[in-house]
């Protein structure tokens, strides 16, 4: 197994966490991630050792794509880096799409993703600018 380069299987991936984000599916958005995790930015990280803990940071994120009618998210893949042997490192762009049908700009991360049997799973998150 090596680390996944491929657009396709990566598109797929933030595809399906695009969904269960936008759709508030906590187990669908915990299930992306690898144990322990982390999300870092500028003001805060944290990081977490259980899927419960995974799905309660994402808690709020649906009622606020929903106070912003936003029905869906799309990743832009700018930049996909091998780190190790199942180590990928993915450069993110968002978009969203609102429930008019405009696009919504979105924000930028770099996501550390693992390979596993399963697929890629989320290992580390960066809010960047």
């Amino acid at each position: 197994m090596n680390a996944s380069t491929d657009l396709d299987t990566l598109t797929d991936f933030f595809d399906r966490y695009g969904v269960a984000l936008t759709c508030g599916d906590l187990p669908a958005i915990a299930g992306c991630y690898a144990l322990p995790g982390m999300v870092v930015a500028d003001t805060y990280s944290f990081s977490f050792n259980s899927l419960a803990a995974v799905a309660l940071s994402f808690v709020g994120a649906a009622p606020d794509y929903q106070d912003r009618e936003l029905v869906a998210a799309h990743a832009r893949i700018e930049d996909v880096q091998p780190v190790s042997a199942l180590l990928t490192m993915v450069a993110v762009e968002w978009e969203f799409l609102d429930s008019r049908g405009h696009a919504v700009p979105g924000e930028r991360y770099r996501y550390v993703l693992r390979t596993t049997s399963e697929g890629p799973v989320i290992c580390t998150v960066v809010r960047t600018a």
